[in-house]
């Protein structure tokens, strides 16, 4: 039922800070439970649910793990949607006190926990001498900040609003695999990774891009979406990194999506397409 990810040096799981939520990410609310948490000095711990949702989570299980360790956080656990959705409030509690003897529970006011939802802040502070901190939301642009509404921002495109609730540039990490190497024959050899299912889709389109390989940060331009100049409908992500020469082939890469440039076209020859992207490089290298 209950997994855990170890994202520090230290294995400390007993005596813990515990932040509770769905957690697919950290954005500047869940940020500041963070700090809430880590102002007790004590090991923290963060709960992040996998499955459930009829939407797909904002990033996967292996991103949130990437995520959580930058922010400092010392082990994730994780848990399946499924097998906690029926546990009433007090079993979902008994499991927490069970597994990790926790001396401070920290969570946003609006959460809530085990079947019907009916568990609440409340609930921890009556049925446990644990430490509980309860946090008010927090809102931009006179909106409350939550993962659902960074989900809309990402669908129409206003990445740089997204990125600035999440605190970091929206990312994706996988695998570059081999496609048809269409971009090195027109002189823009691409870094082509699979979108992954269970994570939710930005707007397709061209981006301004950053990814980071051996140590060293290129800026790029990504094409996320099908490629309808070449009558291909397969969806995924292409990378040209600006200046970067060498065989990608294989390797894990995390590219960060940091601005939105234009909509995919169907361009009428492949040297309209090339010309298009000599542009679209310039814009990036100027900040146009």
């Amino acid at each position: 039922m209950l997994k855990t990810a170890q994202l520090q040096g230290q294995s400390n799981r007993k005596g813990v800070a515990l932040l509770l939520g769905g957690f697919d990410g950290l954005h500047v609310g869940h940020r500041r439970l963070l700090q809430k948490a880590q102002e007790s000095g004590l090991p923290v711990g963060i709960m992040t649910i996998v499955g459930g949702k009829q939407e797909s989570a904002l990033f996967t299980v292996a991103e949130r793990e990437q995520i959580f360790k930058d922010a400092g956080v010392g082990f994730a656990f994780e848990l399946e949607f499924s097998e906690i959705k029926n546990l009433t409030p007090q079993a979902f509690l008994d499991l927490l006190l069970r597994e990790f003897d926790p001396k401070l529970f920290v969570c946003g006011e609006d959460f809530r926990f085990g079947a019907g939802a009916k568990g609440t802040p409340e609930f921890l502070k009556a049925h446990t001498q644990v430490c509980v901190e309860a946090l008010p939301l927090v809102e931009m642009d006179g909106v409350k900040v939550s993962s659902s509404h960074i989900k809309t921002l990402l669908s129409k495109g206003e990445i740089e609003r997204a990125n600035a609730r999440l605190k970091r540039p929206f990312f994706l990490m996988g695998k570059v695999v081999e496609d048809r190497k269409v971009g090195r024959t027109i002189g823009f050899p691409t870094a082509n990774i699979f979108y992954p299912k269970d994570k939710y889709p930005l707007k397709q389109g061209v981006y301004e891009t950053l990814t980071e390989v051996d140590g060293t940060a290129y800026k790029g331009i990504t094409n996320f979406g099908a490629r309808p100049t070449f009558a291909d409908e397969t969806v995924l992500t292409e990378t040209h990194l600006i200046g970067y020469e060498g065989d990608l082939y294989g390797r894990e890469l995390s590219v960060q999506f940091t601005r939105y440039l234009r909509d995919i076209q169907k361009f009428e020859s492949a040297e309209k397409l090339k010309e298009q992207l000599t542009k679209d490089i310039r814009q990036v290298k100027n900040h146009d």
